[in-house]
């Protein structure tokens, strides 16, 4: 179980399902809709996300070749939780936020001797 967490509440997957959530996109087309995620970050998520059946990828013959990537219907699935997820942080955005400062004001950073 926590293996399928481990993808499923990586940063970079829930953000790749949400940009596919109802259409399919091309690989230059999801990097510039991630923002801050590298190529070959994108690369490593998109061929977890397949390998676990969340999105298939298609290869066109084409010059240059043409991939698509779309949401499987088990990655579908995954978007009501992810949706639930994000409403959740949205709602306890500040309340999170001061208690972290509060925890930073009570616990100051120790000096290295």
């Amino acid at each position: 179980m926590l293996g399928v967490l481990g993808v499923v509440g990586d940063k970079w997957s829930i953000l790749v399902v949400g940009q596919l959530r109802d259409r399919t996109l091309r690989f230059g087309e999801l990097h510039r809709a991630v923002t801050g995620i590298s190529q070959r970050m994108l690369t490593l998520t998109l061929r977890q996300l397949e390998r676990d059946g969340l999105l298939t990828r298609t290869v066109y013959a084409s010059v240059p070749p043409r991939v698509e990537y779309t949401l499987t219907e088990l990655g579908s699935t995954l978007l009501d939780a992810a949706t639930a997820l994000g409403e959740w942080a949205a709602a306890h955005r500040e309340e999170i936020g001061d208690n972290r400062r509060r925890y930073s004001d009570a616990h100051p950073p120790r000096s290295r001797s």
